[in-house]
């Protein structure tokens, strides 16, 4: 016989019924909850407001600027920066060309120079063996020439054999060809040009070595000191620089860099003088593992010597290809509260209504907008901030 309870009911018909009301319980609970979410949402799943069109009084227009959007024609430009550098060819390491000790320094960095102006003296063995070698080879040049040309009369009246005539004028080219040499070797240690005319009128060379300007500029480095041994072809002992011109060396960065071209046109600024206008004439084939730039030289007119070397300079790089678009002032552009751009737009009822855009480059007080306006369109250029505040409130 089954068990009953006092009711008379068994346990597993006690069971059963439990579950059953239980699941009915759980199933009007799924049954209200949407219902419940569909009532009332909280305030974080709520999108945010959009602010409503800005309505201003007669009064307050008269203080708000308007600008209509319409095409223009303009140059692309590139907001840079670089360091100056010397025109690498206008400039020269002086290297020394004898060895021996300095004897004096005659100039001093900023110095101007003129080409083959003497920079510092060298009590060189070198000189002195050179200036001895071109007059022992000059001496015998003179005296094989003559000897060459009196075998040569000779032969001509039978008084020598033409084998002694013809090995005499060997003799003589020979001579002639080492003090060629030894003059070049004089020519190539910049040995004054007077000094080597005495020493072809027969006069006693005197003097030292001397250190000389390639090129005409200015002394922008000096490397030596007085009684320093320098060894010839190897130490450095100044730089001189024309200075006139100078490279601006500027970072292009990414995208950039497609609008550069050479020939373009650019405004360097160093903000302690007026701009200086240069050109582009060289863009890096290599990009710096750096920096992940690339190089582009502009060549700059430096004939106020303004531009220093190593001097950092903000730089303006305008394309001189044209396009259009649509640019719009400066002014006009605001940021709303997670930094977007935006315009204020004139409606057809008067009011004025938020509108993002897409900008692009900026160029002087106009930006160029890609995207969000179209020609025609009415925007605030000034008086925004106000209408800005007044959705705020």
């Amino acid at each position: 016989m089954t068990n009953k309870t006092h009711r008379g009911t068994t346990p597993m018909e006690r069971r059963t019924h439990n579950s059953r009301r239980l699941a009915a319980l759980l199933l009007a609970m799924t049954m209200i909850a949407p219902l419940s979410a569909c009532g009332k949402k909280s305030s974080g799943d709520q999108p945010p407001p959009t602010p409503n069109n800005v309505t201003l009084t007669a009064e307050q227009r008269q203080h708000i600027g308007f600008y209509t959007v319409a095409p223009a024609r303009f140059h692309n430009s590139i907001d840079a920066t670089g360091m100056v550098d010397f025109d690498n060819d206008q400039a020269t390491s002086v290297l020394a060309p004898i060895s021996g000790p300095v004897s004096r320094l005659l100039v001093s960095p900023g110095d101007k120079v003129r080409k083959g102006q003497p920079l510092a003296t060298v009590a060189s063995p070198d000189y002195a063996a050179a200036i001895s070698t071109y007059a022992k080879a000059l001496t015998t040049a003179q005296n094989a020439r003559k000897l060459a040309d009196a075998d040569k009369d000779l032969a001509e009246h039978k008084g020598v054999s033409q084998r002694e005539s013809e090995q005499a004028q060997t003799d003589a080219a020979n001579a002639e060809a080492d003090r060629d040499a030894a003059l070049q070797a004089l020519v190539a240690l910049d040995v004054d040009p007077q000094t080597i005319k005495d020493i072809q009128a027969g006069k006693p060379a005197r003097g030292e070595g001397v250190i000389r300007a390639p090129i005409a500029g200015t002394v922008v480095e000096k490397l030596i000191s007085p009684g320093q041994l320098l060894q010839a072809g190897t130490t450095a002992a100044f730089t001189v620089a024309d200075l006139s011109k100078v490279w601006v060396m500027v970072q292009i960065f990414g995208a950039d860099l497609a609008s550069v071209k050479v020939g373009d046109r650019a405004i360097i600024s160093t903000g302690i003088s007026h701009d200086m206008s240069g050109t582009v004439d060289n863009i890096s084939a290599l990009v710096n593992p750096d920096t992940r730039s690339v190089v582009a030289r502009v060549v700059v007119d430096n004939t106020g010597e303004q531009l220093k070397k190593a001097m950092y300079v903000r730089v303006v790089l305008q394309s001189r290809q044209e396009n259009t678009g649509l640019l719009v002032p400066v002014s006009a552009i605001l940021r709303d509260d997670e930094n977007l751009p935006f315009v204020y737009v004139v409606q057809p009822d008067g009011s004025f209504a938020r509108r993002h855009v897409t900008l692009g480059n900026r160029l002087g007080d106009n930006t160029l907008v890609s995207e969000g306006l179209n020609p025609g369109d009415r925007i605030v250029t000034n008086g925004g901030l106000f209408m800005q505040f007044m959705q705020t409130q």
